[in-house]
């Protein structure tokens, strides 16, 4: 029995998992995790814990790399971020979204053409949720998950103003979409937050209102 107790917990949801039941273990200490994959472990386990709590997700563990919970922290909101894009694809079309705007002040060019043009909304969301996955996992830029070079962390910024336009034109052009995505997930909170943290967009850049006055205040915090 004393070695069926201390048994290894086998943290994978097998096949036919219903997905109430998803990542049923204990949660484990950050020091236990070994794996080259740990801090995105690590953040992904704080996220099911609640996620409205923001400062507590995007709080790094001691000593760990600034650089590397930057990174891991972008691939986690690009992963969340298809689940946005899910939820517009039924009506945010090319007919009636023709091109990647935010209010009427704000249109976006898409960057994944050889020159940088207009795109309808669904479109420049996939083009951008892809390039940004291919450049994170890029093995040129990006070839380790534990240490990353100054010159590729500085990539970050870029894809920073890139994704968060999908926020904007959620909020903007597809309010009720955007609450019931927000409510769930705080996605665009821990963006806001994020970004503003590690200064990676400029704040006129942050046109979606969530934070309010906190905005201000955690950019002083910083």
């Amino acid at each position: 029995m004393k070695m069926a107790d201390s048994a290894v917990v086998l943290r994978r949801n097998r096949p036919g998992t219903k997905s109430e039941n998803f990542c049923n273990w204990p949660d484990e200490p950050f020091e236990e995790m070994d794996s080259t994959l740990a801090v995105q472990q690590f953040i992904q386990q704080t996220i099911r814990k609640d996620p409205s709590n923001v400062d507590e997700i995007l709080t790094p563990p001691e000593g760990q790399d600034e650089g590397v919970w930057k990174y891991e922290h972008l691939r986690q909101f690009c992963l969340e971020l298809n689940g946005l894009a899910v939820k517009l694809q039924n009506e945010c079309n090319p007919e009636t979204c023709t091109q990647m705007t935010a209010t009427e002040q704000w249109i976006f060019l898409c960057a994944a053409h050889k020159t940088p043009k207009e795109c309808p909304a669904i479109d420049y969301t996939r083009h951008t949720l892809d390039g940004a996955a291919c450049l994170l996992n890029s093995n040129k830029y990006f070839p380790s998950r534990v240490s990353i070079k100054e010159s590729s962390v500085a990539k970050l910024g870029s894809v920073c103003r890139r994704v968060y336009r999908i926020f904007s034109h959620a909020y903007f052009h597809h309010r009720a979409i955007f609450d019931e995505f927000e409510n769930d997930t705080f996605l665009c909170r821990r963006f806001t937050v994020f970004v503003t943290k590690y200064n990676l967009m400029p704040k006129d850049n942050l046109i979606v209102p969530i934070l309010g006055d906190e905005a201000s205040m955690n950019e002083s915090e910083a």
